[in-house]
């Protein structure tokens, strides 16, 4: 048995076998692309093309707005033909770049790769930020930012999160059974910027072929080693990860660099690679569409931009007379439910989820029984069932006492309630509320202190 794991957690059904043994296969968009400025944490993007330009594949349509943002590029070629406000699969409006496809798909050129020996840590750096690199395990945080953090020479370990936990999704897996050679290679350029890390391939233990070929393809790498983490959700979760790695321990004030750790999702690692060796902007990523409604579950190549009814259509659409009662971008356990298939891919999408049968929505929910079953699964060891209460009477002293912004909005505790209580929802709201009061409170208070100090200049 597997001896890196965490406290707490769960064993759902995972669903993988729909999609796990098909090869990826590359998806070309046939119509419109759309562009959100906003696929990652930090500043929107700034447009850098206008109504009417004609642009190319890899061309940069959109600079970072700031040092925490991301640049954006063209995946096809064609004309820019609106930029206005697009839903987005997390449901928001968010202003968009939509360039009409010209079905030809000709790429600019890409400068010369010095190659990784070559390179500098600032323009491994450089390379990085430039391609438009962001977290795509979900999060989206720029990478480059990540990879800067205040003494290089403090971290420890470099962690290639592979675990992929999240019932359903496949694309990660499949990415390490066919471009293993690009997740080591990306973990190589991260290695060159910490001369005192460690690399680990940390993969849980379901995917026994994929832990074999990767230690195969490291057994000569001194800096790599491959880690089989236990099969539990949430491994993935960048705190669990890290601490069953490392038996480090990180909360919501921290960053894993104050641990001595980088943490990069799979399809990152490759992505970083691209930029760094082959000088490629982050253009495309492996989507998973499955689910028992979708007639051919696999795994897609995807072009950013992409609307997400091409991919389902790529999947053979619905099976005849299952139709699906619920559609979910990302997992089931903390992907977001669509009204409408008329979104992009982004960064950040992982999947495309059609379920016949909507648990959430046939779930009656009744009293708490006390039976403390979410205090065992939660993996932040906190009282979801107390934290839920709190919420529902908007008590936040209380809420805060207990740590409920330790919560990482994993969902376990909402999956073992027998009560059916969407205990996740009610805590991850409070969240969101009580940080919303937090940061008001903040700016009142450097409000009334820079009152009192123009006060006090003016006398």
């Amino acid at each position: 048995m597997s001896q890196y794991t965490f406290s707490g957690g769960i064993h759902p059904y995972d669903g993988k076998d729909l999609s796990k043994d098909k090869p990826i296969k590359e998806v070309l968009p046939k119509g419109d692309l759309v562009y959100p400025l906003s696929q990652h944490i930090g500043a929107p993007a700034k447009p850098i093309v206008n109504v009417g330009d004609k642009v190319k594949t890899g061309q940069m349509i959109a600079e970072a707005g700031g040092f925490v943002s991301a640049n954006i590029f063209a995946t096809v070629s064609g004309t820019v033909k609106k930029i206005e406000k697009h839903r987005v699969p997390v449901g928001d409006m968010v202003e968009s770049i939509i360039v009409e496809n010209d079905g030809l798909y000709e790429e600019v050129e890409y400068p010369a790769s010095k190659g990784l020996d070559a390179m500098s840590k600032e323009e491994i750096l450089a390379a990085v930020k430039n391609a438009g690199v962001v977290g795509m395990g979900g999060a989206g945080f720029p990478t480059h930012v990540k990879l800067a953090p205040k003494d290089p020479s403090k971290i420890d370990y470099v962690i290639a999160n592979c675990a992929e936990c999240e019932p359903y999704l496949t694309s990660d897996y499949r990415r390490m059974m066919e471009t293993p050679e690009l997740l080591i290679g990306g973990m190589k350029c991260v290695l060159k910027l910490f001369d005192n890390a460690k690399g680990i391939i940390a993969i849980e233990d379901n995917k026994p072929d994929a832990i074999d070929l990767l230690s195969r393809l490291t057994k000569n790498e001194p800096r790599i080693e491959v880690y089989a983490l236990r099969t539990k959700y949430p491994q993935g979760s960048e705190r669990h990860i890290i601490y069953a790695c490392t038996h480090r321990q990180i909360n919501s004030k921290m960053l894993p660099a104050d641990a001595g750790c980088i943490v990069d999702n799979c399809d990152t690692l490759v992505a970083i690679n691209d930029a760094v060796n082959n000088n490629r902007p982050l253009m495309n990523r492996i989507v998973t569409v499955t689910g028992d409604s979708v007639a051919d579950p696999r795994n897609f190549k995807v072009r950013c931009g992409t609307n997400y009814r091409e991919l389902l259509d790529e999947a053979g659409g619905f099976i005849e007379g299952r139709e699906p009662e619920t559609i979910i971008s990302g997992g089931p356990m903390m992907g977001f439910s669509l009204f409408d298939l008329d979104v992009p891919v982004t960064k950040t999408s992982s999947a495309l989820l059609c379920l016949s049968y909507d648990d959430v929505a046939h779930s009656r929910e009744t009293a708490c029984i006390n039976c403390g079953r979410c205090v065992e699964a939660c993996p932040e060891k906190l009282i979801p069932s107390q934290l839920a209460t709190f919420a529902e009477h908007e008590n936040y002293d209380e809420f805060n006492r207990l740590f409920g912004k330790e919560c990482i909005e994993c969902g376990s505790c909402s999956y073992v309630c027998p009560a059916k209580r969407q205990l996740c929802q009610a805590i991850k709201s409070m969240k969101k509320l009580s940080i919303g009061r937090d940061r008001a409170a903040a700016a009142q208070k450097k409000a009334e202190e820079e009152a009192k100090k123009s006060k006090g200049g003016d006398s």
